[in-house]
């Protein structure tokens, strides 16, 4: 497996940031690629809840929760992708710098279809490419935390 993580420091505290990374089924109020949310389990938040996220570019990724550690961290299993993987988890956490500030991580263990040659362009091209978009959803994360939801006019 590859791994690939990516953080940044908001000024927020870690319980605030929570509130919005742990709405799970809400990731399209910070996530700048996604579009639309299905929800595909009965349960909306912990081990279990389970959601298609629709992309801006017309692809979608299944994503369930598999570990799911309350006010701080969720790992999901990804399914039904479009990148030449075999297998990725993806986690995003927060966890406090001091009392107003918090760091928001995002990473993904990942493995490659394509043997050695897969793994060489997973561990060059697509850790690059995945740590781009990582920066972009937790600068999105931390916009939604310190300027709040979106309003119709913005």
């Amino acid at each position: 497996m590859i791994t690939t993580e990516r953080s940044i420091d908001i000024e927020a505290p870690a319980d605030r940031v929570w509130a919005v990374l742990g709405r799970f089924m809400h990731i399209d109020d910070f996530h700048p690629r996604v579009s639309k949310v299905d929800v595909l389990s009965d349960a909306t938040a912990g081990v279990g809840a389970c959601r298609r996220c629709h992309f801006q570019d017309g692809t979608s990724v299944v994503e369930k929760v598999i570990d799911w550690q309350d006010g701080r961290a969720y790992r999901a299993e990804l399914s039904e992708f479009s990148l030449p993987l075999n297998k990725a988890i993806a986690t995003l956490s927060v966890e406090p710098v001091d009392a107003g500030r918090s760091r928001a991580k995002m990473s993904m263990d990942f493995e490659v279809k394509f043997g050695p040659i897969g793994w060489l362009m997973g561990k060059t091209m697509m850790s690059r490419m995945m740590g781009g978009l990582f920066l972009i959803v937790l600068r999105g994360l931390e916009e939604r935390v310190v300027r709040g939801p979106k309003t119709a006019a913005s």
